[in-house]
């Protein structure tokens, strides 16, 4: 709800500035994307990614160098030709960002009008700061923060959630918080997957003999600092592959390696060769640690890693797409969000798993 207009209130001085206030919010947020599949474009956006020292935790004095002298001069136009070939050509925008708009809007519609949906991305457009701003003026004074990472890492939900609050520090009417924590082993996120991954495989044209779950790849370091992703993704496998009955034909991999430090083990396209080796034909791979297809899914899964399985030997590869903005998981993400806003607004709808 909005106070009343300047000049309607008899207890209110008549050059009083109108405020808007007393709205729910909901901002939702995911990692980011490129303006464009452009070296050009990529170069700024790999900048501020990887000058987060939460997501390289090298001593700046050694990385920085590194990262100005040889990553940012050879990486983009690598990159970039990645985000060509999975680019959304009809919207202009990348894949990420044109799902978490979706998604952001679905749930909008699924809320209704007392809640106030957003999205933004921790690197690149729409900025947090930015949409934060807009979450203001549009009267929310009680917002609900929803990294979209079902598994926490300090590389994902903390550097997203640190950004939120070195926004709001200079603040000097500081809304009421929450964040919508992790949700890996929440029942309506594990029979959200199950429903989706379940449907998908009874779509295909062949049975794989194995169902690869691919997450993003951290650091061993992380893990031995005391980050809790690696637990909270075997967990997710374990609950998933138990909710399909594949639990025996389910392999745990982790992707998206980056330098030369160990990285949590094993890794999707090495152990896909070494399946296909070992006589395994037909795969199944799916990325339950992605709420939103992306570079990551789209090119590095569903054409890296299919590409190299099959000239391996391998006779049938399928990746199953993300929740995204599916029935099945804007279901599922009205139920967490629900679940947070309690107290907040008396939401009538869906309140159990789904």
């Amino acid at each position: 709800m909005q106070t009343p207009e300047r000049g309607s209130d008899p207890h209110r001085p008549a050059d009083h500035p109108p405020v808007s206030v007393g709205r729910v919010g909901v901002l939702l947020i995911n990692l980011g994307s490129p303006e464009a599949p452009t070296a050009a474009a990529v170069r700024p956006w790999l900048r501020q990614f990887l000058s987060d020292p939460r997501v390289v935790e090298l001593p700046r004095a050694i990385w920085l160098p590194v990262l100005h002298g040889f990553v940012l001069l050879s990486r983009p136009a690598r990159t970039a030709e990645a985000y060509a070939a999975i680019w959304d050509r009809e919207a202009d925008d990348s894949p990420l960002r044109v799902i978490t708009r979706a998604q952001a809007e679905a749930l909008a519609a699924r809320l209704g009008p007392e809640v106030h949906v957003d999205f933004a991305m921790r690197y690149g457009a729409p900025a947090i700061a930015e949409r934060l701003r807009a979450m203001r003026e549009a009267g929310c004074d009680r917002i609900l923060v929803a990294p979209l990472y079902p598994q926490y890492s300090s590389a994902t939900t903390g550097t997203a959630l640190e950004e939120l609050f070195r926004q709001l520090a200079g603040e000097r009417w500081m809304p009421a918080l929450r964040t919508l924590p992790p949700y890996f082993d929440h029942p309506a996120h594990i029979a959200a997957l199950a429903r989706l991954v379940g449907d998908q495989l009874a779509a295909l044209p062949f049975v794989p003999e194995r169902l690869v779950m691919s997450f993003h790849g951290m650091p061993v370091s992380t893990l031995l600092k005391g980050d809790p992703y690696h637990c909270q993704c075997r967990k997710t496998a374990r609950l998933l592959g138990e909710a399909l009955g594949m639990a025996d034909r389910v392999e745990v991999t982790f992707q998206s390696r980056f330098g030369p430090a160990e990285w949590l083990q094993p890794y999707t396209e090495p152990r896909l060769l070494e399946l296909a080796a070992a006589g395994v034909r037909r795969v199944a791979v799916t990325c339950p640690g992605f709420s939103a297809d992306c570079l990551e899914t789209l090119e590095e899964i569903a054409i890296e890693a299919r590409a190299a399985f099959l000239a391996a030997g391998g006779t049938d590869y399928a990746y199953l797409p993300c929740l995204n903005a599916t029935e099945t998981g804007m279901e599922m993400l009205e139920v967490l969000v629900r679940q947070e806003l309690s107290g907040w607004l008396q939401l009538e709808g869906v309140t159990g798993a789904v």
